[in-house]
């Protein structure tokens, strides 16, 4: 009987990650999974009124997964409507779902970024089984550039 084992990143690890994303969108998200002392940790600060009654969602696998399926089929938007920066943010959010994960597309290459990344996008949508809209195309078709 085989057994899946799935390690990720702890809150400790997570809070040495580096926002790449201009706007921190991918930091943002993170939020929602740590405490109120982390968050400090990491250079965020929760509004007056949320300080205090901060509950972070529980550090698990089917929670990061709902949350990438989520960031996934945006990405998908972005990137298939040619939306240069949000698609390049939304990338970079994606490429931080899977180093938390780390289930081996954390290290994917970020020389394969044609087409608004969407050989990340298709990979990780394989991957975890969510929608992919490009089907059989590799994301690096010509197309996906009109």
């Amino acid at each position: 009987m085989k057994v899946n084992v799935f390690i990720m990143k702890t809150v400790d690890q997570i809070c040495k990650y580096t926002s790449r994303a201009l706007d921190g969108r991918d930091i943002n998200r993170l939020s929602s999974f740590l405490p109120e002392d982390k968050l400090v940790e990491m250079g965020m600060e929760l509004k007056d009124e949320f300080k205090g009654n901060h509950v972070p969602e529980e550090l698990t696998r089917e929670n990061i997964l709902k949350h990438l399926e989520q960031d996934l089929a945006f990405a998908f938007e972005k990137a298939l409507n040619c939306r240069g920066i949000s698609a390049g943010l939304m990338y970079l959010t994606i490429k931080m779902w899977n180093w938390i994960l780390e289930e081996g597309l954390e290290d994917f290459d970020d020389d394969n970024y044609p087409m608004y990344g969407l050989p990340l996008l298709k990979a990780t949508a394989l991957k975890y089984g969510f929608d992919n809209p490009i089907g059989e195309d590799s994301g690096s078709e010509d197309k996906y550039n009109e």
